[in-house]
Order: C-alpha cells, then sequence, then structure tokens
C-alpha cells in the first residue's frame, strides 16, 4: 500500500517551480495555493519582460515566496532578476538534478516535477554572488573572451608566416613580442628585405641577426600577406577592446575599494596580459587583503577569483565548504564500507582553473609553496599533485579573506627543514615502537 505524503513532510510548502525555455516559461505552484487563488496550478507565460512580471505578480497572487528555477543557458538571468525585484526568493538549480526521471520530459511534467522537489527540500541552491560582483564579474569574462580571441589570431598570422616559410617561432619565444611585433608590422607596412627586418632584433632576443635574417627568408606569396595583413588589423582592434575592459573595470572597482590595504613587499613582475592600471592596489583595497602576496597567484589569477566569488565567503559555511564547491576536494563515492572512488569531480569552476594555473605556475619557484609542490610530484603524478597544491591555495584565498590575515612565505629553506625535523621524528616513533633508540650523527661537510 502506497504511503500518502503528509503536508509536514514539506519543507517549503509555498514553493513554486518554472521550466525556462527560449520563448516561453512553464510555472507550478503547489495544488492547495492555485485552489485557494481561483486559477490553474500550470501556466505558461511568454519570454518578453511584460510577461516576466505578469509570472511574477501570479505567483504573488498564489501566495509562492520560494521559486526554483532551472539554469538553462542564459534563459533563466532575466527571470531570475525579475522575480528578485519581486521579492520573492530564488532558486537556481542545477539541471543535472532533475534529469533521467522517466516520464517527466515535457514543460508541464517538468515544472510540476520541479516545484514537487524544491517543496521537499530535495534541491541545492546553486551560489550566485551580489550584484557588484557580477558586474565586475561580466566585464572580466569579456576581457578573457577577448584575450582568448586576440590568441587565436596570432595563430593565424603564424599560419600566415609559416605558409610563406618564414620560421619566425623558430628564432623568437613569442612570435608577438617587442621583435616580433616589430617585424610583422614592418612585413605589412611592405618591407621584404630580411637583413633590415633583422634589424628590429632586441638586445635581449637570443637568436643573432644572421640566424632572424635566414628565418626571414621566404616566399613572399600575396595573398598570405593579405591574410597577415587582416590578421594583424585584427589583433589591434582587439587589442584595444581591452583596453576598454581596462578602463571600465577601473571605474567599476574604484567605488569598491573600502579598505585601506599597505601593500608590503615589491609587486610581482607584470604580465603579458595583466590590466594596464594598477590592479594590484585595487583588488587589495576591494578585498582588504593583498592575495598577490601568495606565491603563483599574480595580479590577472586574482582579478579571476575576485570577479567570481568577491571578498565576502559568508555563504560557505567554512574551508571544507568552499574547496567541495571548487571541486578541489576528494570525492565520496563509498559502497559497502569500500571506497570506490576519491577523484575529484570534474567542473569548469574559473576560480578552479585560475587555482590550477597557478599551482602550475609553482613548479620552479624557490618559494614554500613551490617546494611542497616539487615534494609532491616526487610522490605522485603531476595531475594530481597540481590538483592538491591548488587546493592549498584555495585554503589561503578563504582564510586571507575570511579571517585578513596576511600571507608571509616561510621560504624554501625553512621548508625543508621541517619536512626533515618531521622525518626524524617519524623514525624515532618507529624505532620506539620496535624498541630502539635513534641517534643523530654529525656528518662532516
Amino acid at each position: 500500500m502506497a504511503m500518502r505524503k503528509r503536508e509536514d513532510d514539506e519543507v517549503f510548502p509555498n514553493a513554486a517551480g518554472i521550466d525556462v525555455g527560449a520563448s516561453s516559461h512553464w510555472a507550478a505552484v503547489p495544488r492547495h495555493l492555485a485552489e485557494q487563488a481561483g486559477c490553474e496550478p500550470v501556466r505558461e507565460f511568454g519570454a518578453m519582460t511584460d510577461d516576466l512580471h505578469a509570472l511574477a505578480d501570479w505567483l504573488l497572487t498564489c501566495g509562492v515566496d520560494t521559486v526554483a528555477l532551472e539554469s538553462t543557458g542564459v534563459y533563466w538571468i532575466p527571470v531570475y532578476e525579475v522575480l528578485e525585484q519581486h521579492g520573492l526568493t530564488v532558486w537556481l538549480v542545477d539541471a543535472r538534478q532533475l534529469k533521467y526521471v522517466p516520464g517527466r520530459k515535457s514543460d508541464v511534467q517538468d515544472c510540476q516535477w520541479l516545484q514537487k522537489l524544491m517543496s521537499l527540500g530535495l534541491l541545492r541552491a546553486a551560489w550566485r554572488p551580489g550584484d557588484e560582483v557580477c558586474v565586475v564579474r561580466a566585464v572580466v569574462r569579456q576581457r578573457e573572451v577577448l584575450l582568448t580571441e586576440q590568441a587565436n589570431w596570432v595563430q593565424r598570422m603564424q599560419k600566415a608566416l609559416v605558409q610563406m616559410n618564414l620560421q619566425l617561432s623558430e628564432v623568437l619565444t613569442d612570435v608577438m613580442g617587442m621583435t616580433g611585433q616589430a617585424i610583422v608590422r614592418a612585413i605589412v607596412a611592405g618591407e621584404r628585405d630580411p637583413k633590415v627586418l633583422a634589424r628590429h632584433r632586441h638586445s635581449r632576443v637570443k637568436a643573432s641577426e644572421r640566424d632572424i635574417a635566414r628565418a626571414l627568408t621566404g616566399n613572399w606569396r600575396e595573398e598570405h600577406l593579405f591574410v597577415l595583413g587582416q590578421a594583424l588589423a585584427i589583433f589591434d582592434s582587439l587589442a584595444q577592446r581591452i583596453l576598454e575592459c581596462d578602463a571600465k573595470l577601473e571605474a567599476l572597482l574604484a567605488p569598491l575599494g573600502r579598505h585601506e590595504v599597505e601593500l608590503g613587499g615589491p609587486g610581482k613582475r607584470r604580465g603579458k596580459n595583466t590590466p594596464e592600471f594598477d590592479a594590484r592596489t585595487a583588488l587589495a583595497r576591494w578585498a582588504g587583503v593583498d592575495l598577490t602576496r601568495i606565491n603563483g597567484l599574480a595580479v590577472t589569477s586574482v582579478l579571476t577569483i575576485l570577479s567570481e566569488i568577491g571578498p565576502d565567503l559568508r555563504r560557505f559555511a567554512n574551508v571544507k565548504h568552499f574547496c567541495s564547491w571548487l571541486g578541489l576536494c576528494p570525492g565520496t563515492k563509498i559502497s559497502g564500507g569500500k571506497v570506490l572512488s576519491a577523484r575529484t569531480r570534474r567542473s569548469t569552476n574559473r576560480v578552479r582553473q585560475a587555482l590550477k594555473l597557478a599551482a602550475m605556475s609553482l613548479s620552479r619557484n624557490d618559494s614554500a609553496l613551490g617546494a611542497f609542490y616539487r615534494r609532491l610530484c616526487a610522490r605522485m603524478d603531476k595531475p594530481r599533485a597540481n590538483t592538491a597544491v591548488a587546493h592549498k591555495l584555495a585554503r589561503m584565498v578563504y582564510f586571507m579573506l575570511t579571517r585578513g590575515e596576511a600571507f608571509v612565505d616561510q621560504g624554501q629553506q625553512r621548508y625543508e627543514e621541517q619536512q626533515r625535523e618531521r622525518s626524524v621524528a617519524a623514525l624515532k616513533r618507529r624505532a620506539a615502537a620496535l624498541g630502539f633508540q635513534v641517534n643523530p650523527v654529525e656528518v662532516a661537510a
């Protein structure tokens, strides 16, 4: 005999569910609320702004206080914002929590199933930062898109050069560095003499002028020169758009700097994609701490982190919840008391990606974090070591943002001394358990 669900089992008895679509949205409210309001429990609304306001008014008329919204593409964003403006509590839920339920794949059944799961408290809300963070995040993501597009056009320039057998990438590390850009611009301007082009060599380039001239001896074909010129023009246009993003970011971060932070120590070497303005100071004033003091975290990494999560991490109960949200903690897959898998879950979290890139940059760093990374690489494969170091960086970021603690690098030598002391203590404990005693012996230098 099937058990009837009691009303006491409902966690959110006045919750509604909305199945989001591109051209229309289906909304379902509890049957008892619909009967009280004298309307149907399921309704369809259009995607226009006045339709969204009508949806919000209908939900309020029915007595709904909480709404579960399926995260479908970018179509959920206008719905989310309008419902929030009307004072409703909106839960953005992952569509993967609702999939693979047989017999429930229509718009009407989707919204009803969403409403039922929400009323029983079986859904988890995704985290969306505040408006000020969302505004900065939109510009930072646009900047990242432009940088990616710019890199694609650099590859097209390299392809055009190779098709003319101009092997510039064989003598220069960065084709679009100072020397490379000067040579490419001279070629587009009409210069064809390899010796004249080689004179653009910067003094820090390892290759000689003779080697560069040999690499620039090729076939000057008109079609490839045309492609090279267009690619360079688009590269310059994207560079101008990136400068506009930098100016917008500077204007957005200025009013957010509510903390006076003393930046101790020199700043890290300016990277190629670092914003043109003093982003380090602006980000430190916004966060209250200078996250670039952590080894491996460049200004661009800190910009990505703060634009995605903001400086306020009170939404996370503790550091373990924060690392779990990032997908940097071991997974829990246990059956019958046996651990089936402890692999970290796959994730496209941008903060996670930034931390993993930062961890990768520590391979040759002479800091304690660099020594920790190399020690892990000696024990396990590099991808797992990279994830472990990214997890350590995430913990440092969390504690700096929540406690206002300043990061102090203890240095590689001090870290290695601590590891030696721990190894000696472990040997002594092992020897004592076997009935022996370990005595240190001085070794001549």
